[in-house]
């Protein structure tokens, strides 16, 4: 008896420890992505029931006039809704709703989604897809499964084995090589009171995505990130610098610049479940982006590939005006897109001997992007506390959708919510800019910009 119980447990343990230091897949394997699977990784076919088209290529062509910067406009204007789902019909539906949206339905009864036609429009330019194919015999997991090796320039497990490479082709998503984006982080209140927490610019500069680069010239800093607020008056000059690396080999970089110090100081606190100042503290910083900084202290399982209810294709929400779709209680929903798609779950628990405020997630990770589209949490007490999600901008300029911004979350027990990275009456969007220098995202510079 003992033994058995011994043997459910290694094989228990199996099945959420990361194959660390295996490569992802065979080569027969691989070139199942120029074939039956996208060069993402994702089904190239529709699913049985034809609510899921195939993919074929997804939206790569910038209308006529574009400019980088111009507020990108509906792709699908034309599109009506093929249902509405709340909480009188949501039952009817519950196998495709994640537990946070049934949840806002109960706690919100004016809240619902209303779901359009299933666009498959993510798309990378083809440098990227060389590199995901590439990347899939050579690319394996290191430091206990968060890390990555032997990836450059693409998706590092287009084909994934376990939760643990699910979650660094969500850290490396592909959503642009340079980018910047001006913001404003809106909070809403639990009795409805909407106020500006915070405004600036964010610029980003995925390393590991550079178009000039390679493996072997890469020196495993992937991405590099620095907000600026510029509003309120109270919080002008204030700024965070991350510099993420793919290995413990390259430490994770965190500063801040306090105006009221005039000094930038490195801020380990910027993680994990440190209430987010930002937001105002409604999300946490392990929050940000859908994840930001590490997910040591849970254990992750692959739960499987599910087709789910998610919010995709929202052009139309990015450029309303924020009085419309910021309301009382939620978002607008006569704003907000929702489609089907097939995601993949990963389920996050507390590891032993760890802690945190939030011991339980579910996450959402879009099959064809790779990036969070929603994730929710427990706390814990084991009840439901709050649910996650990125509307998805669809940028066929780049070409990506991108999920790091028009993001935020709900507190399900207090009923205050948050929109962050939302440039909705900004002069300009989310935009390519030549290549960011690494003098950019230097503390000395931060330094600079915050003392001007």
């Amino acid at each position: 008896m003992q033994n058995k119980q011994i043997l459910a447990s290694l094989i228990a343990a199996m099945l959420i420890t990361p194959l660390a230091g295996q490569a992802a897949v065979s080569a027969d394997e691989a070139a199942k992505l120029k074939t039956t699977l996208t060069p993402m990784g994702a089904e190239r076919a529709g699913n049985k029931e034809g609510t899921i088209p195939a993919w074929t290529g997804g939206l790569t062509q910038a209308p006529a006039g574009f400019k980088q910067g111009d507020h990108r406009a509906d792709p699908y204007p034309a599109d009506k809704p093929l249902l509405t789902i709340d909480a009188k019909n949501m039952d009817q539906h519950a196998a495709k709703l994640s537990d946070g949206v049934k949840a806002l339905m109960k706690r919100q009864p004016e809240f619902r989604i209303e779901v359009y036609p299933t666009r498959r429009s993510a798309a990378a330019p083809q440098y990227v897809y060389d590199n995901s194919f590439k990347n899939a015999t050579r690319a394996k997991l290191v430091d206990n499964g968060h890390g990555t090796e032997g990836a450059y320039g693409g998706v590092p497990f287009p084909i994934p084995k376990d939760a643990y490479e699910v979650i660094q082709n969500h850290r490396l998503a592909w959503t642009g090589y340079n980018v910047q984006a001006p913001l404003r982080v809106w909070v809403v209140t639990a009795d409805g009171k909407r106020t500006m927490a915070s405004g600036g610019t964010q610029s980003l500069s995925k390393a590991y995505y550079n178009p000039e680069g390679s493996l072997e010239k890469f020196d495993g800093y992937a991405q590099f990130g620095k907000f600026l607020a510029s509003e309120p008056g109270s919080k002008t000059g204030e700024a965070i610098l991350a510099h993420d690396g793919m290995t413990a080999a390259q430490p994770r970089g965190l500063w801040q610049y306090l105006v009221g110090q005039r000094r930038v100081r490195k801020a380990p606190s910027v993680a994990y479940d440190t209430p987010d100042s930002v937001t105002s503290g409604i999300g946490l910083f392990d929050e940000a982006f859908m994840l930001f900084g590490p997910i040591d202290k849970h254990e992750l399982k692959l739960v499987g590939k599910k087709e789910l209810y998610i919010p995709y294709n929202n052009n139309r929400a990015a450029t309303a005006p924020v009085a419309e779709l910021v309301t009382p209680g939620t978002l607008n929903p006569k704003l907000v897109r929702w489609e089907l798609h097939r995601v993949w779950e990963v389920e996050a628990t507390l590891a032993a001997g760890k802690r945190h405020v939030v011991p339980k997630r579910k996450y959402y990770i879009d099959e064809d992007s790779w990036q969070i589209v929603l994730f929710d949490g427990w706390d814990a007490k084991g009840e439901l506390w709050r649910t996650n999600y990125s509307l998805g901008l669809t940028a066929p300029d780049i070409p990506a959708v991108v999920n790091n911004m028009f993001w935020g979350g709900y507190d399900l027990q207090t009923g205050a919510y948050y929109l962050n990275m939302a440039s909705n009456e900004l002069k300009s969007q989310y935009k390519v800019v030549p290549p960011l220098p690494r003098s950019f995202f230097s503390p000395e510079e931060l330094a600079n910009e915050g003392a001007r």
